[in-house]
């Protein structure tokens, strides 16, 4: 079994969206960008660990204000959330990232939420 963190979660969330689902939901909003966290069931299923692993996790992401719950979207990223999500697509999977995104949006994702372009 995985050894489970947050850290580990976020990494988890983006080779998922990466390599499992090519897909990432991204919000744009007054507050900032969100991208939609995968389930904790999603998580807990590319892991192969018991969903129950899980939840202590996504509670400690939401005293942290990493992530939040919204009622009929799902888990989404605060902006802080959203600066380790790409933050980590930018430093372990910069092409692929961009790849999925475009090298456009991704720059100006990146720009946004003020992580350098270290490629």
């Amino acid at each position: 079994m995985p050894s489970l963190s947050i850290e580990g979660l976020f990494e988890s969330a983006v080779k998922i969206f990466l390599f499992e689902d090519n897909a990432v939901t991204v919000t744009f909003s007054k507050e900032g960008i969100h991208i939609r966290f995968p389930t904790t069931r999603r998580l807990a299923e590319y892991l192969e660990v018991p969903h129950y692993y899980i939840l202590p996790y996504f509670a400690m992401m939401e005293e942290q204000e990493l992530v939040t719950r919204a009622e009929r979207v799902g888990i989404l990223t605060t902006p802080q959330g959203t600066r380790k999500i790409v933050s980590i697509m930018s430093d372990l999977h910069p092409k692929e990232s961009s790849s999925l995104i475009g090298p456009a949006m991704f720059d100006e994702i990146k720009r946004i939420t003020k992580i350098q372009n270290e490629e």
